[in-house]
């Protein structure tokens, strides 16, 4: 399943030379308000998520045991010329699948009805795909108008893009303007399949994963989703996943997914050197992994052959994490407006269909299982949906889950709806800081969000006379006051106010900017606001100070991003000086009394 070493891809390109287990030192002026301030290889809190991939493996590595695989259809329209698309093996691009009929666009198929003779290769390796989009731009720079070596496409996840792109880009631009590489559109989401797990505690508690060890392809999308809600937790990471501190949460490095299962199943355990803030202390500790990141079918092993581990966290709550992003070469592109168009809006209609018609997710699942050669049409079809079953030790535990993508989702993934933020830009700078805080010898930069999007062409779909006028899959969410059933994060935020007031002071706007991507990513939490004062003045006054501030950040959020945040998302408490943080005797203490925390979590 896509699995996609990025470590290899920053080797091949020779970009990023330091290896991940490189010295950490703490990202500057946008972290420095979140995170304190570290000595070199310290364990740090992930920013707060202001809002890559692994795999050695080959196909049929699951475990799982298929059934019998239909032939694929004949190709069709092979008079047109042939479009290269590489895709690891991921139920995200399931309208891609059905809109192509086959491996080779088919007879009749949407790819072919759009004029596009598309044809998808299955590469789980990161540093192929940034190999075959090099080859393919270094033909286009020798004057070849449609270069028959390398890949026209590739898709990988949105969180992973910024590295991804700043690595490749790198590359092309030694090849001259117009060869850079950019994102044109998006087939789907990862919703829920990939998470993070561990034991019960953690989720009741967050705070429990304190001195947790947790294995996992490291650097990648599954590890994005961890980093987050330590984030979010207010919990450190150790990044060095040769020791153990007791304090934040360690990391064993596994070979790809399926190995991150295997090493809790098996009960892999390593001697370590404790360290406590970078130093360590002389005492050594039996690590033994009680925690995953993974995906599926990485999380089905798990539960099937030892379980005790709940999904923490994953993107059916950070719903806005993981798109299906697609890359092609700017160049070609707008030298070929009129096919990447039709690919994308056979893509767009296809995912349409499978929203609406349940024959349509079997045939885009048969199609998966043709393209991947891996398992079969039920299995593809079961976790896209996704199912809650029983592990070993008797848990429900959340497996699988995909959606797709159609015209009106890309217009809201990329803010081109009036009211709406841009969630892939948002995914894309959240995931690219957290990799710059805690590896910034590997990755120093990431490109602006501009240089690397390219929406032209959704915008040209839309403006068509036969463009579909369906609507966008949206989050719902309850306008009742029923409590929240499960807390995924609170964390507290200092957003200042002038004294006495209710209106934003200072560097209010960049907290709220941060705080605003944070919930963006989590697009699928209804987030609750919690007013707090000092104790300067009186308790019924500092009651209506604080309900009034909430209101400020909650009318701030409406305002900002009105789609994002619909009736019902933002819910608001105030609690005045009644649980102070620190006492109330020092103007230090008084300044951490005076906050907004942020819980976000979940409504059945």
């Amino acid at each position: 399943m896509k699995l996609t070493p990025l470590a290899k891809l920053v080797l091949v390109l020779a970009i990023l030379a330091t290896a991940f287990f490189s010295v950490k030192r703490f990202a500057p002026d946008l972290l420095e308000k979140i995170v304190p301030s570290a000595k070199s290889k310290d364990a740090q809190v992930p920013p707060k998520a202001d809002l890559p991939t692994g795999d050695t493996s080959t196909p049929g590595t699951s475990g799982y045991q298929p059934g019998p695989v239909s032939a694929p259809a004949a190709a069709g329209c092979t008079d047109k010329p042939e479009v290269r698309f590489l895709v690891w093996a991921w139920n995200a691009q399931s309208g891609g699948m059905l809109a192509n009929g086959g491996p080779q666009a088919t007879a009749g198929s949407l790819m072919c009805q759009n004029g596009v003779n598309l044809r998808y290769i299955r590469e789980d390796m990161v540093d192929k795909m940034q190999e075959q989009l090099v080859a393919f731009a270094t033909g286009l720079s020798k004057g070849e108008r449609n270069p028959s070596s390398g890949a026209h496409f590739v898709a990988i996840m949105g969180d992973g893009s910024a590295t991804f792109l700043k690595g490749l880009n790198d590359t092309l631009r030694k090849l001259g303007p117009g060869y850079t590489a950019k994102v044109v559109g998006s087939m789907g989401y990862s919703r829920g399949e990939d998470k993070f797990m561990g034991p019960p505690s953690w989720k009741e508690n967050p705070q429990a994963a304190r001195g947790g060890v947790v294995a996992g392809y490291l650097r990648d999308g599954d590890w994005n989703i961890a980093m987050k809600w330590l984030g979010d937790n207010q919990i450190c990471n150790n990044p060095d996943e040769k020791t153990y501190d007791p304090g934040c949460l360690n990391w064993v490095a596994a070979n790809d997914y399926l190995d991150a299962g295997e090493k809790y199943i098996t009960g892999y355990c390593e001697d370590r050197p404790i360290v406590r803030k970078g130093k360590k202390t002389g005492e050594t500790f039996k690590a033994c992994v009680n925690g995953v990141v993974t995906w599926t079918p990485g999380d089905v092993n798990v539960a099937q052959k030892k379980g005790g581990l709940a999904s923490i966290v994953s993107t059916k709550e950070y719903s806005s994490q993981m798109p299906n992003t697609i890359i092609g070469i700017d160049k070609w592109m707008k030298e070929n407006r009129s096919t990447v168009e039709g690919m994308l809006s056979a893509m767009f209609q296809a995912g349409d269909q499978i929203k609406s018609d349940p024959s349509a997710l079997r045939k885009a699942a048969e199609i998966s299982a043709q393209v991947y050669k891996e398992a079969d049409a039920a299995y593809w079809e079961k976790y896209f949906k996704g199912v809650v079953e029983r592990d070993k030790q008797g848990l429900m535990v959340e497996l699988g889950g995909s959606s797709v993508n159609n015209l009106a989702d890309n217009q809201i993934l990329f803010g081109m709806r009036p009211g709406a933020q841009n969630l892939f830009a948002a995914t894309y700078t959240v995931f690219g800081e957290i990799v710059k805080q805690q590896y910034p010898e590997l990755v120093p930069s990431i490109d602006p969000v501009k240089d690397i999007l390219d929406t032209s062409y959704i915008e040209a779909l839309a403006r068509r006379s036969d463009a579909p006028r369906t609507e966008a899959e949206m989050p719902k969410f309850e306008t009742s006051s029923k409590e929240l059933d499960r807390v995924v994060s609170r964390r507290n935020w200092q957003i200042t106010f002038d004294s006495g007031k209710a209106t934003f002071s200072g560097g209010a706007t960049r907290d709220l900017e941060l705080l605003l991507k944070d919930l963006l990513v989590a697009g699928a939490t209804t987030v609750e606001i919690h007013g707090h004062t000092d104790a300067a003045g009186t308790p019924e006054g500092n009651l209506r100070l604080s309900e009034a501030r909430a209101f400020a950040v909650k009318r701030w959020l409406e305002e900002k991003a009105p789609v994002n945040f619909p009736e019902g998302r933002l819910r608001v408490f105030s609690h005045g000086q009644t649980q102070p943080l620190a006492e109330n005797s020092t103007p230090e203490g008084m300044a951490k009394n005076r906050r907004v925390e942020i819980v976000m979590g979940t409504v059945k």
